[in-house]
């Protein structure tokens, strides 16, 4: 079977120096290109984070402080990776609440305001937990058959995830080979920002989705309470969530279409 692409898919998976979105760092990126044609093209490349890589994580994944001691730095990399997935929909194994809010903090970061509005994202866990309930390395064992022996390094938790999606299309009729399906699929909120923290009500209107104005619609809080804006652009909020919050504050729209 071959993917059913209107544009040009990635499928990515980040190794980091923890698990906040806000404040850790990638070490290692490795992304799979899938083009129309079916053709494919790997890369992967360690990072210099500038930071100290805690040993419980080294643990996870066997990097080192060492090993990226002499590697570019994200900023160094950031325009080659943005011009990679240029035009490109999006694919990952717990990606849409880890892997792409991190990367959008990066490219943040490097200066590199990458427009993420128009592609498709598509989260392999997501249709895997709503499917089986299980982790990647299950899920590469129950749908692959195999087992997944370099777990924890990108490329092969991505090439991984790759084969799994294709695996789910031919196990789950119900499942479309369409790429916008299987984004909507793997969703479990429409969200304004990679990270969650506003998303679209039905009617497509901006609410916050925690604290105490969850619920709310963002415009109607911006108004009544003005210092919850300061509040968040002045507190650990992501950059992507601080840049979204102020186009709605701006009246700016925060989606195509």
């Amino acid at each position: 079977m071959k993917l059913n692409l209107k544009n040009p898919v990635v499928f990515f998976d980040l190794e980091t120096t923890g698990i906040n979105i806000i404040s850790d760092r990638i070490v290692e990126i490795s992304y799979l290109k899938v083009h129309l044609n079916g053709n494919e093209e790997s890369k992967t490349l360690r990072i210099n984070p500038e930071c100290h890589i805690p040993e419980e994580s080294t643990a996870i994944h066997g990097i080192t402080d060492d090993d990226v001691k002499d590697c570019p730095r994200f900023k160094e990399v950031a325009h080659m990776v943005a011009k990679d997935f240029e035009g490109c929909d999006i694919a990952g194994f717990n990606s849409n609440r880890f892997d792409v809010p991190l990367l959008v903090e990066e490219f943040l970061r490097a200066g590199v305001d990458i427009d993420l509005t128009r592609r498709k994202f598509i989260d392999v866990q997501i249709i895997f937990h709503k499917m089986e309930q299980r982790t990647l390395s299950a899920a590469y064992k129950f749908y692959c058959g195999k087992e997944l022996t370099d777990a924890h390094t990108a490329a092969a938790d991505t090439h991984a995830t790759y084969e799994v999606l294709m695996a789910q299309l031919d196990r789950y009729p119900e499942l479309q080979n369409d790429i916008k399906f299987l984004s909507d699929f793997s969703s479990f909120n429409r969200n304004v920002d990679f990270a969650g923290r506003m998303i679209y009500d039905e009617k497509g209107r901006e609410t916050f989705n925690f604290g105490k104005y969850k619920g709310r619609l963002v415009s109607e809080i911006l108004q009544q309470d003005p210092s919850y804006y300061g509040w968040i652009m002045g507190n650990d909020f992501t950059l992507n969530t601080k840049n979204m919050l102020t186009k709605i504050k701006l009246g700016q729209p925060t989606r195509i279409g």
